[in-house]
């Protein structure tokens, strides 16, 4: 008896290759058969072109692609970006035609209110200070810039934008005029500072040194009318100074006159110097040299100060414009000097005491000298200068 063989086990082809295998098998295909199926194809566009439907957006609703005869590739719209197109275009040409609506509807309704004897309510009038509204000018001397670092004149800058701050919130504001304007300062608030400052209100630049500053402001002053003047610069004036020349006074802490109170009609100069303390006395002697009055504010007659008598030069301005609101220059420091300080009024000290301590000393110019220490810097970081 024969042994029966066990059949071999197929091999397993990929699919590819069994249609491929099947094709070869069954020969190539008969052309009519070809020739059939590109007929019915042709049959069923055209019926599609009948019926409106677009074989390409049925492929693909959203971005097709169309091939010209030149071969570049350009997109083509669907019918959902084409009608959106649609409405686009016709919004953008009844733009002209809404607007006339617009202005007919607001003419009616102003018409209506007024058959009705409806009137639109007034708008309420802004209450607050006007600028340069009492006839104090306050010059800020920048012509130290050969003696000063990049630092040091940034600071400058901050200071003197934080004046024009003060001023504009003040109850009683003062003119304010920057004179010796230009170098590295005019190009820091050009650039940096977008030319802000060509917008503030009751501030004149001057790229004349002070003394010219300080005339025109008397002259300008002249020309103003004010209302009534706070109580703190009518008190104790004499008749005349109320509508004199008044006086120019360069702030200084080397003067031996002490500032009682601020006159009618006058201009104070501040130093617009910042150092660590390099230039002693620059400021006062500039303005004995031009034949300048000059003054220091009496903080040691005031306060007891725990550190230095060490301000920033918007200090020296806010503690001016808080005397005209106040009249009285121990309540201006107490409201301005940081508290850090440990300023301290000497009317409450007991009696003998001099009100000083040891490490408190004699500083140069209004705003010459630079503390060198952390604490003598002010709450935005902006060097501090003497004030006293």
């Amino acid at each position: 008896m024969e042994s029966e063989e066990r059949p071999s086990k197929m091999r397993k082809l990929s699919h590819d290759r069994g249609v491929a295998a099947v094709k070869e098998a069954e020969g190539p295909a008969p052309a009519e058969d070809s020739k059939t199926e590109d007929i019915t194809k042709d049959i069923a566009n055209e019926q599609k072109s009948d019926s409106g439907e677009d074989d390409d957006d049925a492929a693909d609703p959203h971005t097709c692609i169309e091939v010209p005869e030149n071969g570049e590739v350009v997109p083509k719209l669907s019918k959902n970006q084409l009608k959106k197109q649609r409405r686009l275009e016709k919004w953008e040409a009844g733009r002209e035609d809404r607007k006339v609506k617009r202005k007919e509807k607001i003419q009616a309704k102003k018409q209506r209110r007024r058959e009705e004897g409806v009137t639109k309510p007034a708008r309420p009038l802004r209450h607050g200070p006007t600028p340069g509204n009492v006839p104090i000018t306050v010059v800020f001397d920048c012509d130290f810039e050969d003696l000063m670092f990049d630092n040091e004149l940034k600071s400058l800058g901050l200071q003197l934008t934080r004046c024009y701050s003060d001023n504009r919130k003040a109850k009683y504001q003062a003119h304010l005029a920057i004179s010796s304007f230009g170098g590295k300062l005019k190009e820091r608030f050009d650039g940096i500072l977008a030319k802000q400052y060509t917008s503030w209100k009751g501030v004149r630049f001057f790229s004349e040194d002070f003394v010219h500053a300080a005339e025109k402001s008397q002259e300008s002053m002249k020309e103003r009318q004010y209302p009534p003047l706070p109580s703190a610069l009518f008190e104790g004036a004499e008749p005349t100074e109320t509508e004199g020349e008044g006086e120019i006074v360069y702030l200084s802490s080397e003067s031996d006159v002490i500032l009682d109170r601020l006159k009618p009609n006058s201009t104070y100069i501040i130093g617009g110097l910042v150092d660590k303390n390099r230039h002693k006395g620059v400021c006062y002697k500039r303005a004995v040299n031009r034949g300048i009055k000059t003054a220091k504010l009496p903080i040691g007659e005031f306060l007891q100060m725990k550190s230095r008598q060490v301000l920033v030069t918007n200090h020296v301005l806010e503690i001016m414009l808080k005397w005209m609101e106040f009249g009285d220059w121990g309540k201006a420091f107490m409201e301005v000097i940081p508290k850090r300080k440990g300023g301290v009024l000497k009317t409450g000290l007991e009696e003998g005491e001099d009100g000083l301590t040891p490490d408190v000393e004699e500083n140069p110019d209004a705003t010459e000298q630079v503390a060198d220490h952390p604490e003598d810097r002010d709450d935005e970081g902006m060097v501090a200068a003497s004030a006293s």
